[in-house]
């Protein structure tokens, strides 16, 4: 793997749409991306080697499917405190402790395989374990990369990161089926073990530029209900995830039955299985090199609908069809509708949030879709026994295409980079000389709009907005009230958990809030603001001594209109 230099600010971006392949260029990216890509690898070989195990340790297609849940479910139990460490602490070493945690446990599967102890349960555990390691790595990977790109590289910098995951598709499963053929599966799990400890020296040879600490840090808790918030706030954000949602719940029929219907139905040998998979990968390397040609010609949103009807197609052929040379076209089709609608989902998930909450936020992504892959698995795995594979398929065919059809109203052209951008747009709070720990809370802002009577009825409609707005930064509670001494007045107060929560709110503003902002300034009058901290609290930070700092803010745009 190459060797990185230190960290370089992005490159400027380029006057001309990014080739597919522009981002290799850079060397920090192409470093990380190699670091990424073997990661991939040794994950796909020990999916690809760990079915075609548990189909001769186990006869049920439950456990082949029970392998798939056990490593997509450590999603659900970390995904969203795997989000969180990536925001606030150093993700160099965060990924160096990973991949040496998913060394160790190849390693055990190594030893278990070559001393015949490995059965059912010791490798859904140890599944379930190396799982663990990549749904911690998983958040950080992806704000990693694209983080050193330009905003012009930034679709080309995330297909890139879906070609290394398919890519390890093409690659591990025959890594893993000649291995297998040649070795026996504990040579294969050993080579996994030195594939994870490469990991670890590439990214310990990365030496990213210093983040500058925040003036109001963050705890974990705090970062995940802060993340939480913004997802549930941030109506671009929630359109991606329900895309995902819609895909990949029936869309995981496909990987959780393909091992099943190769080794049982078509009796095929590890060495097939391993070309199989590789004509997935094989299609999702063509998908990625048309990708930026169908994304101009048709947008995300219609190319994202297009194949994923073309998914549901190939699910019916795999359920249906026993022609082992179509079924090799099928998944070279399969491979060009994955990486096509993973490439659309993830640009738009990088895009949709800001830089503070932006690894919380393909978190949160990440969780619903490994969550649903995991969960459908062990679903439709369920439901097969009794059913068949080739109804089970027909079935979930049938849900991909009519999800895809039903998500059409949540748009992914919506996410923006640009629109993510910091914008300055608070004044600081006129609190200056009070003696106040940043702990201290909660807060009430209180806030007064002059509105004459001819704009009311827009001005309350577009407080809904605003509502959606202060919560997704930070509000914990929000509302609207009329002055009955001054019908022209309304009075807005929403609350945080504390001061520091505050200051933190005012670096959350992003260049999207500016036309909501703009729009109640012109139907309204600022009539005063008032910042209300709990009694009790500003007592005990006197007594302690403490003081509060004024909000130190980035040189931009400022508004009257916000607190």
């Amino acid at each position: 793997m190459a060797t990185p230099p230190p960290a370089d600010p992005p490159p400027a971006s380029p006057a001309a749409p990014a080739s597919a392949w522009a981002p290799l260029r850079h060397r920090v990216f192409r470093s990380l991306w190699l670091g990424a890509l073997g990661s991939n690898i040794a994950l796909w070989v020990q999916n690809a080697v760990g079915s075609w195990d548990m189909t001769s340790l186990a006869t049920a297609p439950v456990y082949v499917a029970l392998l798939q849940t056990m490593s997509g479910a450590p999603v659900l139990l970390v995904g969203l405190p795997a989000a969180a460490f990536a925001d606030l602490f150093d993700r160099r070493r965060l990924l160096v402790g990973f991949a040496a945690w998913m060394a160790a446990v190849s390693l055990a599967l190594a030893v278990l395989s070559f001393t015949g102890a490995l059965g059912p349960v010791a490798l859904l555990a140890l599944t379930f374990a190396l799982g663990l390691g990549a749904a911690l790595s998983a958040p950080l990977w992806q704000s990693v990369l694209p983080s050193q790109v330009a905003a012009g590289e930034l679709a080309s910098a995330v297909t890139l990161g879906g070609v290394a995951v398919n890519i390890a598709r093409a690659v591990g499963p025959a890594i893993g089926g000649v291995g297998v053929a040649l070795a026996g599966s504990g040579a294969v799990y050993a080579f996994n073990a030195c594939v994870f400890v490469l990991v670890v020296v590439q990214v310990v040879r990365w030496r990213p530029a210093r983040r500058p600490p925040p003036q109001t840090p963050e705890r974990v808790v705090g970062a995940i209900v802060a993340g939480l918030r913004f997802a549930v706030h941030a109506p671009v954000l929630r359109a991606v995830i329900a895309r995902a949602a819609a895909f990949i719940v029936c869309g995981s029929a496909l990987w959780a039955l393909l091992p099943v219907i190769a080794r049982r139905e078509l009796h095929m040998g590890p060495l097939r299985f391993g070309a199989l998979l590789g004509c997935v990968g094989a299609g999702a390397l063509l998908g990625a090199a048309v990708m930026p040609w169908l994304r101009a010609r048709w947008g995300p949103d219609r190319l994202t609908v297009a194949a994923t009807l073309v998914y549901a197609a190939t699910m019916l052929v795999l359920g249906h069809v026993r022609s082992e040379a179509l079924l090799y076209l099928a998944m070279l089709a399969t491979g060009v509708a994955w990486i096509s609608i993973m490439s659309s989902l993830n640009v738009a998930a990088a895009s949709a949030a800001p830089g503070w909450v932006h690894a919380r936020a393909l978190g949160f992504y990440l969780l619903v879709f490994q969550g649903g892959l995991a969960l459908g698995s062990l679903a439709w795995g369920t439901l097969a026994g009794p059913l068949g594979s080739a109804h089970t398929l027909t079935v979930a065919a049938a849900g991909v295409a009519l999800g895809a059809l039903g998500a059409v109203r949540w748009h992914l052209g919506d996410a923006r980079r640009e629109a993510v951008a910091p914008w300055a747009a608070w004044p600081e709070p006129m609190v200056l000389g009070t003696d106040l720990d940043h702990r201290a809370g909660p807060v009430l802002i209180v806030r007064r709009h002059r509105v004459a009577a001819p704009h009311r009825a827009e001005f309350l409609q577009l407080c809904r907005e605003l509502e959606n707005l202060r919560r997704r930064d930070g509000a914990s509670d929000w509302s609207i009230y009329e002055d009955l001494a001054a019908r022209d007045v309304f009075v807005e107060t929403f609350a945080l958990g504390s001061w520091s929560e505050h200051l933190r709110q005012h670096a959350r503003a992003v260049v999207a809030d500016q036309a909501l902002l703009t729009r109640l300034a012109a139907l309204s009058e600022d009539a005063g603001v008032v910042h209300l901290v709990d009694a009790r609290a500003l007592a005990a930070a006197r007594a302690r001594g403490a003081h509060l700092e004024p909000p130190h803010l980035e040189p931009g745009v400022t508004s009257s209109h916000s607190p």
